[in-house]
């Protein structure tokens, strides 16, 4: 059977699917032409539009999907949708934190339930269920997983990622991944994560921006025995096309709820280590992680804010209260992690004492960067100390890019 996605031009791509065991790279081949244009740039392909090389392996197959609102296809329907127009045998939907609908806070409770669209049993893969118990792989064959990640360590669908690769090892259950472009896919910045720091927000000794499509990050879990008991489970990565990690890539649908445009993903990593201080990073407005401020930064500052309950932020940090700090909805992109916002702030808040609380190490993934901001280091002198941990992980992750 042959599968059509209508676009502006006809594509003409024969793919070959090669499966990914331990610490194999990928290395699938695709032939391109643009037959009415032989000139013309080719869009990039996301891992579920490359349909010729995943619905071979699912035809037949009892389905079960981790996905959320990011999974669409380019004409923005739902991959779930998608998937039960053409007879696959979908029969269980897992969805990470902020739920299928991607309409959650962070860190906030989700039940199971059932999408009212398609009627399917939904499974919460958060709280006290991050990794599906076999009876609820109960009936699967094969798993699906279509997330959108935004390359930080401490954004938690690489972590989901983790424990459904360890469920399905230990269920018998081949996991197939279906690409993503990783908007900061060209940065690798940051402390390496120290085992001690070992949780939710951060499962792996990585820096703090990876650089890895959601599929490579999949390779090297298998690869470097990551899972429990160094156990690996049947992995098949399905590639995105006409990609490399230096492109530029805008995101069709927010991945979650406060992360509303490219500003945001970009400056993410950056911002999100305010969570682990008593500084807000926007959360409660309109611009999620492109501001920050707090009642304890200088009333001098010409920017302030005052963050209220919203989507995605029900009780926001500071929520009703009157911040000052800093607008960085239209700097430059960025193109590291930049420590300069977190150091200004901590210089000119009110009492540096009750400035970091205990998440600040877990985010970090190390208690150094605490220490050296709290002793008057300088932003250069601190990346120094990253650079070998950094340039192990180029080294090591080298085996497993696709891009």
């Amino acid at each position: 059977m042959k599968y059509l996605i209508s676009y502006s031009f006809l594509l003409v791509i024969s793919f070959f699917s090669i499966s990914c065991k331990a610490g194999t790279p990928i290395t699938l081949k695709s032939e391109v032409a643009v037959a009415s244009n032989p000139g013309a740039t080719v869009g990039i392909l996301t891992g579920a539009e490359n349909i010729e090389a995943y619905f071979p392996i699912l035809k037949e197959k009892k389905v079960g999907i981790v996905t959320n609102q990011s999974g669409i296809l380019s004409d923005k329907t739902h991959l779930v949708d998608f998937l039960l127009a053409r007879k696959i045998d979908l029969k269980k939907i897992y969805a990470p934190e902020h739920g299928f609908r991607g309409t959650a806070d962070a860190g906030e409770l989700i039940k199971d339930g059932k999408d009212t669209k398609t009627g399917l049993p939904i499974i919460s893969l958060y709280g006290n269920n991050k990794k599906p118990k076999p009876e609820q792989l109960k009936g699967i064959d094969i798993m699906v997983f279509d997330l959108q990640d935004v390359g930080a360590r401490f954004y938690t669908y690489i972590s989901t990622l983790h424990y459904i690769m360890e469920a399905c090892a230990e269920n018998k259950i081949t996991l197939v991944v279906l690409d993503r472009p990783n908007p900061n896919g060209s940065i690798v910045d940051g402390p390496v994560l120290e085992k001690e720091f070992t949780s939710f927000v951060g499962m792996h000794p990585i820096p703090l921006l990876h650089g890895m499509t959601i599929g490579e990050y999949a390779q090297m879990i298998n690869g470097e025995k990551w899972l429990k008991d160094g156990i690996q489970c049947e992995l098949k990565v399905i590639r995105c096309l006409n990609y490399k990690r230096e492109m530029p890539y805008s995101l069709p649908v927010k991945p979650s709820p406060n992360l509303p445009n490219d500003q945001a993903i970009n400056l993410y990593a950056s911002l999100c280590l305010f969570e682990g201080t008593n500084v807000s990073l926007g959360r409660g407005t309109e611009k999620q992680f492109q501001i920050y401020g707090s009642p304890f930064l200088s009333k001098k500052s010409d920017f302030s804010f005052t963050p209220m309950p919203n989507l995605g932020a029900k009780d926001p940090v500071h929520k009703g209260v009157l911040c000052y700090g800093e607008d960085l909805s239209t700097v430059k992109k960025v193109t590291r992690l930049e420590l300069q916002w977190l150091i200004k702030a901590y210089k000119t808040t009110s009492d540096k004492t009750k400035f970091f609380n205990d998440f600040f190490p877990k985010l970090a993934g190390t208690r150094k960067l605490q220490q050296q901001i709290e002793e008057g280091f300088p932003e250069e002198k601190i990346r120094d100390t990253w650079k070998k941990g950094i340039e192990d992980f180029k080294l090591m992750r080298q085996k497993y890019l696709i891009y």
